[in-house]
C-alpha cells in the first residue's frame, strides 16, 4: 500500500494533527533520528582524530570543515525549496540514504588502500550536501505529527537527546577508533543509517497540499518566494534576527573557551575535557528544562529575550572569570541558555510559518545555523591571536547584551515578537 493511500492530506496550521496516536509516531521519529545522529557524531570525531593523528596539520583540519560544513549550508537553500515541494518523509529517507552510500563508498575505497585526503574530502561534502537536504525536512515534518501545545517540549525532547549524544559520541568513537581503525566507525554510521531509515520510514506522516499546486512555480519562483515570505511577516524576520545574532556571539565562546583553559589555567587535557562537559551538560539541561515545562511556558518571547540577555552577561562574566571552576560554571549557564531559547524559538516558527513555507523557511534556518558558528571563528579566532581571548569574551557578552537592548528599544520589533508570544493551543500538561 503506497504513502498516498495511508496518510491524509493536509492543508491547514501547522502542529495539528488528529491521530490520537501521534505520540508513538514521534517517538518513533526521534529514535530513528537519535540513531542516525549518533552515528554522524561518531563519524565527525573520528575524522578529526583522524586527520589530527596522520597530519598533525592544522591546514588540513580547516579543509576538514570547510568541506564538512560549506556544502550543507549552499543547499539548504534549496533543501528548503525541496521539502515544500515533495513528500518530506521521502526526502529525508532519501538524504540519510545518500550520506549512508557515500560512508560505505569512503570505507570500501579505505579498505582497499585508497586513502588520499582527496577521498576523504568529497565524502565530507556528499555527506554536508545531503545534510543540507535532511535538516529542513526534520524541522518541517514534526509540526506535521505533533499537535501546536506540545511543540516546545518535543523540541525541547530533540534538543536535549542532541546534547546527550555531545557526551556520548566521544566516548564511543574513541572506544572504537582505539580498538579498531576509522574504517570500523565508517562501517558502524552506516548501520546507524539504515536503522534510522527504516524507524522513519514507519512513521505515517500526512501528505501536504500546497494552496498554489496548480500553478507549479519553479524552484527558483520558490526560493524568492520564501525570501520574501521572511521579510514581509515581522515575527519571522525579528525571531530569525535574534537567532542569528545569538549563534554569531554565542559561538565565539564555544570556540574560544579551550584556549582560554589552556592559556589561563593549564594545558592538562582533563581542563580541556571538564570545559567541553561544561558545555554539553548546560545544553542538556537547558533540553530538559524545555520538555518538562516548555508546554506551560505562555510568554515564549519574554523566557527567549530573557535568556539571551542573560547568556550576553554570562559569556561576559567568562571573561572576567580568575577561578577556573566559576569559569565552568559560566559556561554551563551559557550552554543552558542555548537550549533554553532554541526550543521554543523553533516551536514558534513551526506554529507561525504557514506548511507550505516551512521548508524553506527552515532551510534559510539551517543556513544560520551552519555558517554562524565559523562566521563567528573567522571574526574571533584571529583576534584571538592579536588580543587576550578574555577581552574577547567581555566584547562577545556587551554586544550581545546590546543587541537584545536595541531589539526591545524597536517598537516595530517588540510588536511583531508579541505577537507570537503566546502560543496558539492554551497550555497543556
Amino acid at each position: 500500500m503506497t504513502e498516498r493511500h495511508t496518510a491524509p492530506e493536509v492543508q491547514g496550521t501547522a502542529g495539528a494533527p488528529s491521530d490520537p496516536r501521534w505520540k508513538r509516531d514521534i517517538a518513533v521519529f526521534l529514535s530513528g533520528q537519535t540513531v542516525s545522529l549518533l552515528g554522524s557524531m561518531l563519524v565527525q570525531y573520528a575524522v578529526m582524530w583522524h586527520l589530527t593523528i596522520t597530519t598533525r596539520s592544522g591546514s588540513v583540519l580547516m579543509l576538514s570543515i570547510v568541506f564538512g560544513m560549506l556544502p550543507q549550508a549552499f543547499v539548504s537553500i534549496f533543501g528548503g525549496v525541496w521539502a515544500d515541494r515533495h513528500h518530506r518523509k521521502l526526502l529525508i529517507v532519501g538524504a540519510d540514504s545518500a550520506i549512508a552510500v557515500a560512508t560505505l563508498a569512503l570505507a570500501l575505497l579505505m579498505v582497499s588502500g585508497v586513502d588520499d585526503l582527496w577521498v576523504i574530502y568529497v565524502a565530507l561534502a556528499v555527506r554536508s550536501a545531503f545534510a543540507g537536504v535532511q535538516a529542513p525536512g526534520v524541522s518541517a515534518m514534526i509540526p506535521q505529527i505533533v499537535p501546536t501545545s506540545q511543540l516546545v517540549r518535543i523540541n525541547g525532547i530533540f534538543q536535549t537527546v542532541q546534547s546527550a549524544m555531545m557526551l556520548l559520541a566521544p566516548v564511543v568513537a574513541a572506544a572504537i577508533y582505539a580498538n579498531f581503525d576509522i574504517v570500523a566507525v565508517f562501517f558502524v554510521d552506516v548501520v546507524t543509517a539504515l536503522i534510522g531509515v527504516a524507524l522513519v520510514l514507519a512513521v505515517r506522516v500526512p501528505r501536504l497540499v500546497r494552496s498554489d499546486d496548480g500553478a507549479t512555480p519553479s524552484y527558483f519562483g520558490d526560493l524568492v518566494a520564501g525570501v520574501r515570505y521572511i521579510r514581509a511577516h515581522g515575527p519571522v524576520k525579528w525571531l530569525m534576527t535574534v537567532f542569528a545574532v545569538t549563534m554569531v556571539l554565542v559561538g565565539a565562546p564555544s570556540y574560544l573557551t579551550p584556549l582560554m583553559v589552556t592559556r589561563t589555567f593549564g594545558d592538562e587535557v582533563w581542563k580541556l575535557t571538564a570545559n567541553e562537559i561544561f558545555w554539553a551538560v548546560g545544553m542538556l539541561l537547558g533540553g530538559m528544562v524545555m520538555a518538562v515545562v516548555g508546554p506551560r511556558v505562555t510568554h515564549r518571547m519574554g523566557l527567549i529575550l530573557g535568556v539571551v540577555l542573560g547568556a550576553g552577561v554570562f559569556t561576559a562574566g567568562l571573561g572576567l572569570a580568575t577561578d577556573m571552576w566559576v569559569f565552568f560554571a559560566f559556561g554551563l549557564v551559557v550552554g543552558t541558555s542555548f537550549t533554553l531559547m532554541s526550543a521554543p524559538a523553533m516551536a514558534i516558527l513551526q506554529e507561525t510559518v504557514e506548511p507550505e513555507m516551512q521548508g524553506r523557511v527552515f532551510g534559510f534556518v539551517g543556513i544560520v545555523m551552519t555558517v554562524a558558528m565559523p562566521l563567528s571563528m573567522v571574526v574571533f579566532g584571529p583576534l584571538a591571536d592579536r588580543f587576550s581571548v578574555e577581552s574577547l569574551l567581555v566584547v562577545a557578552g556587551v554586544l550581545l547584551t546590546a543587541f537584545v537592548l536595541v531589539v526591545l528599544a524597536i517598537p516595530s520589533a517588540r510588536r511583531s515578537l508579541a505577537a507570537v508570544s503566546r502560543p496558539a493551543d492554551p497550555p497543556q500538561d
